[in-house]
């Protein structure tokens, strides 16, 4: 295994460690028994967790950002967003992409209240980047970008949560069904299928 595959790799597993223990539970012993190497090769790919944590970082926002724009793909603005409503299911049916995610916009917080403001400004570049597509996909429709992205967070946070089909919070999101393509499901009812 080449390098380039072996960083790959480091940055799949780092998703799964940092999602499931967030930055600071999780040391890189960790990642690299994941990935089936010594720490000290670890190191010679990337030179600390910070570098780990930011490769984790870049590759989920522009995986979601190369999948929404896919999606979009010269479509109008009422079109583009069905199409990444619907494209968004996959994504967040990875649930160590997902648990990743929301770790990553609480470690940006955190590392930026230690002082690491240049962390936090990368990152946040990135989502913005991200932002700024999805906009731009959507013909610059503040409403349409508002509720894409609104609505997309809450349903990670209630996904995140682990609330199972059927649950009344899933009443609450009425607009689920439309985002999943299909007015005759029940608002629960497309959560399982994420």
């Amino acid at each position: 295994m080449s390098a380039d595959e072996r960083r790959e790799s480091v940055i799949r597993a780092a998703v799964v460690e940092f999602g499931r223990s967030g930055y600071v539970g999780t040391s890189t012993a960790a990642i690299a028994k994941r990935v089936g190497v010594s720490q000290p090769y670890l190191f010679r790919l990337f030179p600390d967790k910070r570098a780990i944590f930011l490769a984790a970082a870049r590759r989920s926002i522009e995986r979601m950002r190369r999948h929404l724009e896919g999606a979009a793909e010269g479509l109008g603005p009422q079109e583009a967003h069905d199409a990444m409503c619907k494209a968004y299911f996959p994504l967040i049916s990875d649930r160590d992409d997902l648990l990743f995610q929301m770790q990553m916009f609480v470690t940006v917080s955190i590392r930026e209240a230690d002082g690491d403001v240049e962390f936090a400004e990368e990152i946040r570049a990135q989502w913005a980047g991200l932002l700024d597509a999805i906009r731009g996909r959507l013909g610059d429709d503040p409403v349409l970008t508002r509720d894409f992205a609104s609505i997309g967070m809450l349903i990670n946070v209630t996904l995140t949560m682990g609330f199972p089909e059927g649950h009344r919070v899933w009443d609450e999101l009425t607009v689920f069904d439309y985002l999943a393509g299909s007015g005759s499901q029940g608002a629960g009812e497309g959560a399982g299928a994420a």
